[in-house]
């Protein structure tokens, strides 16, 4: 029988979606947009400010969105921390929590969230996230 609490995380599924966050975070702060929708699955699901948010297509997902809800003057992202909660071989569950600034390097604010990755035919992507960042 499978072990469904995931009590061993799956460790190939844990190193892929760290590989995939470092490439979402790399791909927003190099502000690409077509990097950026790369690293997400669509339909792509957000909860955040009491809000659940879905977008349909990659060309749903811009730059001008997240800008509009970044914060005054941001200018990069980074992680405080990511750690796995549960990993099978084809999704892995995250808390994570990034920090946002500004070009002079004070910050914006900082913001824990849940990520689900998963693999879909194939291909890695950020399937949903729970965000308390706006």
């Amino acid at each position: 029988m499978e072990d469904a609490t995931q009590a061993a995380p799956d460790a190939a599924a844990a190193e892929a979606a760290m590989a995939l966050l470092d490439r979402f975070m790399a791909a927003l702060n190099g502000r690409d947009q077509a990097a950026l929708a790369a690293t997400l699955h669509f339909p792509h699901h957000r909860l955040a400010g009491g809000r659940w948010q879905v977008w349909e297509r990659a060309g749903d997902y811009t730059m001008e969105s997240f800008l509009a809800r970044a914060g005054e003057g941001w200018a990069r992202s980074g992680w405080d921390f990511r750690r796995v909660i549960a990993a099978g071989p084809a999704k892995v569950h995250l808390d994570v929590q990034f920090t946002r600034y500004r070009a002079d390097g004070s910050v914006i604010g900082r913001f824990r969230s849940m990520w689900i990755v998963a693999c879909l035919d194939g291909v890695w992507g950020v399937q949903g996230r729970s965000s308390f960042a706006g």
